[in-house]
C-alpha cells in the first residue's frame, strides 16, 4: 500500500514532533529533519517505525548553512516522491537593537526564511508531480513585531510574504499555506520569559490560556487535506491576534 510522504523540518522535538505523530497517524510516511537533536529524532523515528514498518527516516542538516540545505533537498529527491513539505524549523532568540550582529542576522534570517524558500524551490518538482502542498510555520509576530526580537519578527514577516507569493507562483499544481501560532510552548530557556511576562501574554489571549502542540498539528493536517485552500495563513493563537 502506497502512503503519501512528508518532510518536516525541525521534527525531533516539541511542535515538530507532534506534527510528525499526527501526520503518521493520518497515513503519511515521514522524513524527519533535525539539526542537533539526534537522539530525540532517532527515538521518534523508531517509535513511528514500530507502529508501521519502514514508514520513517531521519536526515540531519544545519539549515543556517546553504550547502546543507541543498544536501537535504538532494537526499529527499533521491529517496522518492513527496506530497507535503512542512517548514517548521526555526531559530528564536532576542536581538535588541544596538546589539544585533551580522551573525545574529544571518542565523535568524537563514533558518526562518532562506531555508524554507530554497527547500521549497528545490522540492517544487516533486511536489508538482504529486499535486502536493507546502505549509510554513510562521508566527503571530509576523504581523506585530515582538519587542526585543526584531530580526526574528522580520524573518517571520518575510516567511508570511513568501507564503503568499509562492501560493501564486506555484499554482495550480502546488498549494502553499501558513500557520501562525500564538503562545503554544514557552521558550526552553527558563530565563527567557519571566512568570510575569508569561502571564501578560496569557492576559492578551482571548481564550485565557496557552495552546497545545496538538492544536498546531491539527491545523497542519487540515491544511494538508484542504484541497481548495491556498495562500492563507491560519492563526492558531487563542485570539491573541485580536489585540493590537
Amino acid at each position: 500500500m502506497s502512503h503519501p510522504r512528508a518532510l518536516i523540518t525541525g521534527a525531533a522535538r516539541r511542535i515538530g514532533a507532534q506534527i510528525a505523530r499526527q501526520l503518521h497517524t493520518a497515513g503519511y510516511d515521514l522524513i524527519l529533519h533535525y539539526r542537533q537533536s539526534a537522539d530525540d529524532a532517532t527515538q521518534l523515528c523508531d517509535e513511528l517505525n514500530k507502529l508501521r514498518d519502514n514508514s520513517c527516516t531521519c536526515i540531519q542538516a544545519d539549515l543556517e548553512q546553504m550547502g546543507q540545505v541543498e544536501q537535504l533537498a538532494q537526499k529527499v529527491k533521491a529517496s522518492g516522491s513527496l506530497e507535503l513539505l512542512v517548514n517548521n524549523a526555526s531559530s528564536f532568540y532576542p536581538t535588541p537593537v544596538g546589539d544585533v550582529s551580522q551573525k545574529d542576522w544571518d542565523a535568524l534570517i537563514n533558518s526562518n526564511l532562506r531555508a524554507p524558500f530554497f527547500l521549497t524551490q528545490a522540492l517544487y518538482p516533486l511536489l508538482k508531480s504529486t499535486g502536493g502542498c507546502v505549509i510554513n510555520l510562521i508566527d503571530v509576530h509576523a504581523e506585530r513585531g515582538l519587542a526585543g526580537y526584531p530580526v526574528y519578527s522580520i524573518a517571520k514577516a518575510g516567511l508570511k510574504m513568501m507564503t503568499l507569493s509562492l501560493a501564486r507562483e506555484l499554482a495550480p499544481e502546488v498549494r502553499v499555506n501558513g500557520i501562525a501560532p500564538g503562545p503554544i510552548l514557552w521558550p526552553e530557556a527558563e530565563a527567557a520569559l519571566s512568570k510575569e511576562a508569561r502571564q501578560a501574554v496569557v492576559d492578551k489571549t482571548v481564550l485565557a490560556r496557552t495552546g497545545r502542540p496538538q492544536d498546531i498539528a491539527d491545523a497542519v493536517l487540515y491544511l494538508a487535506n484542504a484541497g481548495y485552500v491556498t495562500g492563507q495563513v491560519l492563526a492558531v493563537d487563542g485570539g491573541r491576534s485580536l489585540y493590537s
